[in-house]
């Protein structure tokens, strides 16, 4: 294929051989017009590269099973061949190559994969894959190509360029290809550095009604002029104040999506700082000197616990102002005060900080990642393990923007709603340059753009640096950033320059200034910063690109001070754009962004900047000397030496609640509504009337006539939402699939939540159910975005804690997108204390029958499991399901315990049972249903043999039916229903450990035990779920224990024969049973091949999927 791409012939097209069919040869090449020129043909060639290598994957070994294209045996002579010029014998190196090429051609892809073939056979020979001239000249006769006498050495010297004596096939095809063509936009797009990329269609010009032509052309010429005499820079800086302007009059243009590389807040309009800068400065470096030291010093005294310096280092000068100025507690008006979602990294800062309040004690702060003792403090923020700290899991990146645009959101959702006074409470979100590059981020900018988030304030720490290495090394990444915030709808405050940079910057006449530093590369940029020079700093940025003379009275050390200095280390620059944020916050119509310039680092001399600095976990003692002088902390070398000796508490600084620093911080804290961050769930026992146990017994008496458990569900909860203050705090949501799942009903009565009401009239305004909108609605509609769904239903289930009013998430989906897509936010929601219901609608590998492989889930129980805080139900009637939906409630909201149901709920329909009277080792239907097993019927007594079949969810009813057909043969049925596996399994690792840590005591019981353990008989255990799922508690029951699951890929069929070919049908179930009777010694093996025979079951089962990929 290489060989053929690019070559210089005469051109073939590929093109489609009529309309789209299954045929083995689909396509074919056709002789095209030639083309003039080598570059055309080149051109035109390697556009075969493509549909050569989809031809090719099709072509197997001569030895293969399935051959789709036939292989060529060349040979001298053969149609492979051609006949033998005249001056055979003296042809040159380039009559050779073309005569190779076209016998190339002539045999398409089979003559270049037998090529391929041919020549690793004899390569293959020594194991060198390399061929000499001989061996070459050999290889070509077979192609067709016979070489005579010089013709060997001149052919195999045009290939051996190094003169090694012997060639790969990687230089047979690199010389038989050419010179590859350029791709085409590299060279426009590796001189770009500033975010202002070429267009191809910058030629055109605009075709609109123009209404004054006259005036369209004098402002043509206008800027022609300004560009001839002032230059484009200048241009370019007029063009955005005209459209800015025209903006702010309200004229509807679209501003540019990027600016010049300039603060948004210019010098002269920075409102004064309100605070104490010099004592805020000594709080800073306290808490930055305190934060780096936790990690070093917990990585010198424990080995390995990690940690990271370098991200609160770029970010505290930012998190201060936040936190002494801007960042709300939870007694400020107007709701709970602000949520921060912080960057994960820079959680040492947050305990730092909490350290010099007295909140942590320095035993907690010297355990740093050290915490299964309870005297140390997380790695990250994570409420599950602080749940008096912190409020929102950020690590994982992408999940903390997502989560912050969500929450957002629900505020707003809540305030409109009438359940909670949200107006004071705004959400801050700090996100890394490198996180930026997340999915989950870029949609959550686009999310908050048109949902319109004015609450929302993002600030993005442009350090310039992943873990790696440099974020866009080769551009702006603050100017790309800036378009595509612009682009979704924020509004954009730079905070790129400290104070002295913006000096030069605005005694810049002309604009060079301000093109250069455009210009330079992010990565050179970074280098700058490493190395701390300000010589070269002055040599790169001025007197390389002709204005020195901007520097002459500058010093070096002062002209590296001030680069040094970036905007968001800067506390003045860090006040404005605060301050302006929170402005649009109270009064604006969208949300804000502030890109901040910092140094991954900052003050840590010797690493930052530097590729290495987030690995850096530990810093010698003359490292924390020196960083000790930048930030003048009161420590001397030997109170360093001791700590570097492991009596790490002589590094960490408190002056006191009595100094000034600390009652500085107090006090600005007292007047932003208390401490941050901190955690105040409300105890929703107190607070919230439950429903009577009677709206959860609807469905006990059963019914004939046929529905599904998703149905049970909708009519259910459709119920609990009209019982008043109750039934106001449930929220549905759902991913644009509420007509899937039976909720289309909700949307007339209990709307969908739209901010700005309903501005249309839909296509179904007429009817019952039709698409209503509304700002109280309370049915959360979320679009075709599972992501988005779960951290809406995390914010929901979370507003317990965040905003104390308790709310009850209900998300429906379809179950394979599940834990599958999103199993990163379920994890999120469980780590962040969320409550609430996640129901995986249209369950089953063999229950939702015709979707096929991407959408039929048979594991998303097994999945669960793996979640501590999730509970897994599979319910198979109606009233199990309200049951389970009762407990549920009972436990968050009766005991306030932070847990997560997950449920399956199935799209069969069949008739609903009513409850049995049978009881469980002396408990109830209900009582077992809860405990995740229960008898649902006894075996007949006239039977002489009795198996046990236990079901779940929908194959339940197969287990039934199954029942009829065993007593045929004289076969009693026992039949259980097994609601929960993994809490059946928990329980009994529980009970293990303790019979193992206690062997003096007898062994403890357990439920599955307890139930299925005394049995020497058949039990056949079927469902709808992979068998990994009941292998849970398989050495727990007694006998022999037959699985049958739906192991392997879904595919899309009728139930019917969907359980045939898993083997969960019925007649699976009464053939597993008899053949486990047979292996007992109970029945004869010929009743079970009777019993295969009568229902046409086989062995055989052909599997496209997975049969070449299996042994037998």
């Amino acid at each position: 294929l290489r060989a053929v791409r690019g070559t210089p012939v005469s051109a073939w097209c590929w093109r489609s051989a009529g309309r789209p069919r299954t045929s083995r040869r689909s396509c074919r090449l056709a002789k095209a017009q030639p083309l003039v020129g080598l570059k055309s043909a080149k051109m035109a060639l390697s556009r075969l590269s493509r549909p050569l290598r989809q031809a090719a994957r099709r072509s197997v070994q001569a030895s293969a099973v399935r051959c789709y294209t036939p292989m060529i045996k060349f040979k001298a002579g053969s149609s492979g061949s051609v006949d033998m010029p005249p001056n055979a014998g003296s042809r040159s190196s380039e009559e050779l190559l073309l005569q190779l090429r076209k016998i190339i051609e002539k045999d398409s892809t089979a003559g270049l994969h037998q090529l391929a073939n041919d020549w690793f056979q004899k390569a293959d020979v020594d194991n060198s894959r390399r061929l000499e001239a001989k061996e070459l000249a050999k290889l070509m006769s077979q192609v067709g190509l016979p070489l005579h006498g010089r013709e060997v050495d001149t052919f195999f010297e045009h290939f051996d360029s190094g003169k090694a004596g012997e060639i790969s096939y990687t230089d047979f095809t690199n010389t038989l290809r050419g010179e590859m063509p350029q791709f085409a936009a590299s060279l426009a797009f590796m001189n770009q550095y500033r975010g202002h990329y070429p267009s191809n269609l910058v030629a055109l010009k605009s075709d609109l009604a123009i209404f004054d032509a006259d005036e369209a052309e004098e402002w043509t010429e206008s800027i022609d002029a300004v560009i001839e005499h002032h230059g484009p820079l200048k241009a370019r800086f007029l063009v955005h104040e005209i459209v800015d302007e025209a903006v702010r009059k309200g004229v509807k243009v679209s501003p540019s999506i990027t600016t010049p590389m300039l603060n948004t807040i210019p010098q002269r309009m920075q409102p004064e700082y309100p605070g104490d800068l010099a004592l805020e400065q000594r709080i800073s470096n306290l808490v930055r000197w305190n934060a780096a030291v936790m990690v070093s010093d917990g990585n010198k005294r424990a080995s390995g616990v990690g940690g990271h310096i370098g991200t609160f280092a770029s970010m505290c000068d930012m998190w201060e102002v936040g936190m002494n100025h801007f960042f709300r507690g939870k007694k400020f008006p107007g709701g709970m005060g602000d949520q921060v979602y912080m960057q994960g990294h820079a959680a040492p800062g947050a305990y730092a900080r909490a350290y010099l309040e007295g909140r942590l004690s320095l035993e907690k702060i010297m355990n740093f990642r050290q915490e299964v003792d309870g005297k140390g403090v997380s790695s990250y923020p994570h409420p599950r393990l602080m749940p008096d700290f912190w409020e929102n899991p950020t690590v994982s990146m992408g999940i903390g923007p997502l989560a912050a645009v969500t929450q957002a959101r629900f505020f707003r959702y809540l305030h409109l709603r009438g359940m909670a006074d949200t107006s004071g409470s705004r959400v801050w979100c700090f996100i890394g340059d490198g996180e930026m590059d997340e999915p989950e981020s870029i949609y959550a900018i686009a999310r908050a753009g048109y949902e319109r988030l004015n609450n929302l304030i993002m600030i993005v720490n442009c350090n310039y640096q992943r873990l790696d290495g440099p974020v866009r090394g080769n551009s702006k990444v603050i100017q790309e950033f800036e378009g595509v915030f612009r682009g979704a709808g924020y509004d954009c405050i730079k905070l790129i320059w400290g104070t002295a940079w913006t000096e030069l910057i605005e005694n810049d006449p002309d604009g060079r200034f301000i093109d250069v530093l455009e210009r330079t590369p992010d990565g050179d940029c970074q280098r700058l910063a490493a190395k701390q020079d300000g010589a070269l700093v002055r040599k790169e940025l001025f007197d390389d690109n002709g204005i020195g003379h901007m520097v002459t009275d500058w010093s070096d050390e002062e002209l590296l001070a001030a680069f040094m200095q970036p905007g968001g280390h800067d506390k003045q620059k860090i006040y404005a754009a605060f301050n302006q944020a929170s402005q649009n916050a109270e009064r604006g119509g969208r949300p804000t962004v502030i890109l901040a310039k910092t140094l991954k680092g900052y003050s840590l001399a010797t690493f930052q900047g530097r590729n290495t600095v987030h690995q850096q976990k530990t810093m010698k003692d003359e490292e924390i000397m020196d960083f000790r002088t930048v930030l003048d902390i009161p420590l001397s070398d030997e109170q360093i030496k001791r700590g570097g000796a492991g009596e790490g508490g002589e590094f960490f600084r408190n002056p006191g609640l009595d100094s000034p620093e600390v009652k500085y911080m107090m006090e600005r804290r007292e007047a932003l509504g208390g401490v941050y961050p901190i955690r105040m769930p409300a105890k929703v026992s107190s607070l919230i009337e439950l429903p009577p146990a009677s709206n959860f017994e609807i469905f006990d008496a059963g019914n004939p006539k046929a529905m599904s458990t998703t149905m049970a569900f909708a009519t259910l909860l459709r119920r609990l939402m009209k019982l008043g203050d109750f039934g106001k705090r449930l929220v549905p949501l759902v991913t644009d699939e509420a007509r899937t799942f039976g909720l289309n009903a909700f949307f007339h009565e209990f709307k969908i939540h739209a901010p700005f009401g309903q501005h249309y009239t839909p296509v179904d305004h007429d009817s019952l159910m039709k698409y209503s909108e509304a700002p109280d609605g309370q049915l959360l509609q979320e679009g075709i975005s599972e992501a988005g769904a779960l951290c809406s239903w995390i914010a929901c289930g979370t507003s317990y804690a965040s905003q104390g009013c308790p709310m009850l998430p209900f998300f429906i989906y379809y179950s394979m997108f599940g834990f599958q897509r999103v199993g990163d936010f379920i994890w999120q929601a469980a780590d962040a204390r969320s409550r609430g219901f996640l129901l995986g609608a249209t369950a089953g590998r063999t229950t939702l029958n015709g979707e096929g492989l991407q959408h039929q889930d048979g594991h998303s129980l097994v999945m669960a499991l793996s979640n501590p805080a999730v509970i897994g139900w599979d319910p198979a009637f109606a009233y199990e399901l309200s049951y389970i939906i009762e407990d549920g409630i009972n436990k968050m909201w009766g005991e306030d315990k932070d847990l997560i149901y997950y449920i399956s709920v199935y799209n069969e329909n069949y008739p609903m049972p009513e409850v049995p009277q049978v009881k469980t080792l002396g408990l109830s239907a209900k009582e077992g249903c809860l405990k995740g097993l229960y008898k649902f019927a006894e075996a007949a007594a006239d039977k002489p043999i009795t198996v046990r079949l236990i079901g779940t969810g929908s194959i339940m009813k197969q287990s039934l039916d199954a029942v009829e057909l065993l007593a045929e043969f004289g076969v009693g049925c026992e039949i259980w229903s097994a609601t929960n596996i993994g809490e059946l399994h928990r329980e009994a690792v529980r009970k293990e450990r303790y019979a193992r840590l206690h062997p003096a005591e007898p062994e403890p019981s357990f439920w599955v035990q307890d139930c299925l353990g005394d049995f020497d008989g058949v039990t056949v255990f079927s469902s709808d779920n992979i068998t990994q799922y009941p292998q849970l508690i398989e050495k727990y029951v007694g006998g022999d224990f037959v699985i049958l699951g739906t192991d392997g890929f879904g595919r899309s069929d009728t139930r019917e024969k969907l359980r045939r070919f898993f083997e969960i049908d019925k007649e699976s179930i009464v053939v597993a049973a008899l053949s486990g009777l047979a292996r007992q010694g109970k029945v004869k093996p010929e009743v079970v091949v009777e019993a295969m025979e009568k229902f046409g079951i086989k062995y055989e089962r052909p599997d496209i999927t997975m049969d070449d990929c299996i042994p037998e």
